[in-house]
């Protein structure tokens, strides 16, 4: 198993079940799980709160975008994931670079991802 020891580590996801299965993978791992939020107005007032040092982000928020958290985690510095049941074409303008994750997806591939984004 991937080791995310102490990692503080922002999930941002809608769905309860999956942000909770996440939630659980992440702390298996060891890390520090900051949220889940499951908008973007959440996510923000988390990013400001404690800023994350890698982060999980589900591209749709219940029909509403995370590009606005993609940015501001872009902006400072804040290496994220994507995990998405829209592939790489849905990512957003800026972020053709970022890591995606397939939905559905092994826990065990989240966390070597957010491991890699660690190094």
């Amino acid at each position: 198993m991937t080791r995310l020891n102490g990692r503080r580590i922002l999930v941002v996801e809608d769905e309860a079940l999956v942000a909770m299965l996440v939630e659980d993978a992440l702390l298996d791992a060891g890390a520090t799980v900051i949220g889940p939020a499951a908008t973007v107005a959440e996510a923000l007032v988390l990013i400001e709160r404690d800023l994350p040092e890698v982060a999980v982000l589900d591209l749709n928020l219940a029909g509403e975008t995370s590009t606005p958290v993609a940015d501001v985690l872009a902006a400072r510095g804040v290496p994220f994931v994507v995990a998405t049941g829209y592939g790489a074409e849905g990512l957003p303008p800026g972020h053709a670079s970022v890591p995606v994750l397939a939905k559905p997806y092994d826990p065990d591939d989240l966390t070597q991802a957010l491991a890699r984004l660690c190094r």
